[in-house]
């Protein structure tokens, strides 16, 4: 017999998994980069390996989940955290010039991990709920990223004040990948119940219609949106005179609870409306980030917040409803095309980092002044992305006004 709450509590801490992961590396980049002595681009290439990791296991899990099922995606998503979390920890312990190469291997595994969890949970889930049902234990799930984001930065600012080492904030990691392994172990899990889900034909065809590819291309610019500004937070923040870990812990924060009331919002508003409102929020929101120092960063935090909220498990749920023939593997592709242009953004988002400095330390800035000059110039151009969505989220926003969606239809 499948036992569903627990299930989902598993997922959720599986996801906790991927947020520790993501916030505690964030949390220590500039650590990272000073002690190993690693530029603002070789960071980017070991962020991008998490990132990358990330889609290449979502798109393989989503072709596999109905062949072996979420239980053993599952057990290769612990088997990928637990050795990505050993390898990280043997590399910044051991400072060496392998370590480079180490932690790309490390990030990889990570990531692989957090992309299985997302290849079986969101189907799992989907299965489990439907119409509104489902967008809420969606967002409620989809919750526990940034609610996992929140307590890895307060663990990390905690653990920074007892003068712990940034290297021992990576032994958080493993501690909610234990907690879902033992949740999930034994238990039964549901199969596959979207519609025609099992036909790979069926898929394939749903995923080449024109929605789908919309939708695709707009999953592509509202992850590097959503991810750019948070997983440079430490670099680029550090000069604000703001705190890096609380402006993300803000951040998060809010995400988690807008999220876990997210039904609601997508009831009154729609799943357009929701993603429209939120790309005109996120774009005020890294512009007063590329503006603002000081108490005013936690205002501008706030809004961009809100705007990113909603982002991931709407884009999530749109999928499933306007085109529920594209089944397990086409939620899992919108999700990888999400973590993997995030992944080729983070070498572009470092490169930016260092020529920031570079141009603004020829205009005779120096220590703090030219750190923030630089951080906030770097953010400006990150302000491109919520912009062009704003016009993709209009046109989808009419294209699909008054329009019933397939599942609903078939009900």
């Amino acid at each position: 017999m499948v036992n569903d709450k627990r299930l989902f509590l598993g997922s959720c801490f599986a996801l906790i998994t991927t947020a520790f992961s993501f916030s505690i590396s964030a949390a220590t980049l500039k650590n990272l980069g000073m002690d190993l002595d690693f530029s603002g681009e070789k960071l980017g290439f070991i962020n991008s390996l998490w990132f990358l990791g990330f889609p290449i296991s979502m798109i393989i899990g989503g072709l596999i989940y109905n062949s072996i099922g979420p239980k053993k995606i599952m057990k290769i998503a612990f088997i990928s955290h637990f050795l990505g979390a050993a390898l990280t920890l043997f590399a910044i312990y051991n400072a060496s010039p392998s370590s480079y190469a180490i932690l790309l291997i490390s990030n990889l595994l990570l990531g692989i991990g957090c992309g299985c969890t997302e290849a079986a949970c969101n189907p799992m889930i989907a299965d489990t709920y439907q119409g509104d049902q489902r967008n809420k234990m969606l967002n409620r799930f989809h919750m526990w990223f940034p609610g996992g984001i929140v307590v890895g930065s307060l663990l990390s600012e905690f653990m920074t004040n007892m003068g712990l080492s940034w290297q021992s904030q990576f032994w958080l990691i493993p501690i909610p990948a234990v907690i879902y392994f033992y949740l999930f172990y034994g238990q039964a899990f549901p199969k596959s119940k979207i519609e025609e889900s099992g036909a790979l034909g069926e898929n394939l065809k749903a995923m080449f219609s024109l929605i789908y590819v919309f939708i695709f291309v707009c999953m592509a610019l509202t992850a590097i949106t959503e991810f750019g500004p948070q997983k440079w937070t430490g670099l680029i923040m550090e000069s604000s005179g703001a705190k890096p870990t609380l402006i993300l812990a803000l951040v998060t924060g809010l995400m988690a609870v807008t999220r876990f009331v997210g039904g609601p919002i997508t009831k009154a508003l729609g799943q357009t409306g929701v993603l429209l409102s939120g790309a005109v929020l996120a774009s005020i929101g890294i512009y007063l980030f590329s503006t603002q120092t000081g108490s005013m960063t936690y205002a501008a935090a706030i809004v961009f917040a809100m705007g990113v909220a909603l982002f991931w498990p709407t884009m999530i749920g749109i999928t499933a409803s306007k085109v529920p023939l594209s089944g397990a593997l086409g939620l899992s592709i919108i999700g990888g095309v999400g973590m993997f242009s995030t992944a080729i953004f983070q070498p572009f988002i470092g490169r930016w980092v260092d020529n920031d400095l570079a141009a603004k330390s020829a205009e005779g800035l120096t220590g703090t002044e030219l750190e923030l000059a630089a951080g906030q110039a770097t953010l400006s151009t990150m302000t491109t992305f919520p912009l062009i969505l704003i016009v993709l989220f209009t046109i989808l926003f009419f294209w699909q006004k008054g329009k019933k969606d397939p599942e609903a239809a078939a009900h």
